[in-house]
């Protein structure tokens, strides 16, 4: 193994987690979907690869990208939790987080 790739492993291993809520939208239908992640870094990719292998598990976020494709969808982060301890402690106070932003957006939540 490299230096440069055991550097980059390394680097990978100690940087930080960002939790917070995200939205994706699609700009053909004006359809937005919500949800909360531990780490906004990563999360975007996670949905990417399930709709490409056409098994997300949020079935409406799954036909509109069969039917707009992937160049219409968009990933925005809508809030951050600077620190994993500032984040909602309980799933319920998540719930009302992401619940708060799909009032906001029209979205439903994933």
């Amino acid at each position: 193994m490299t230096q440069d790739r055991k550097a980059a492993i390394a680097a990978y291993k100690e940087r930080k987690a960002t939790p917070g809520i995200y939205l994706i939208r699609c700009t053909a239908s004006g359809e937005a979907w919500v949800g909360s992640a531990p780490d906004l870094a990563t999360i975007q990719n996670r949905h990417w690869f399930s709709l490409r292998q056409g098994g997300h598990t949020q079935p409406s976020l799954q036909k509109a990208w069969a039917r707009h494709g992937e160049a219409t969808f968009r990933f925005e982060i809508v809030e951050t939790f600077a620190e994993p301890d500032s984040a909602p402690a309980s799933h319920s106070a998540l719930r009302d987080r992401v619940r708060h932003w799909a009032d906001q957006h029209g979205a439903k939540p994933i």
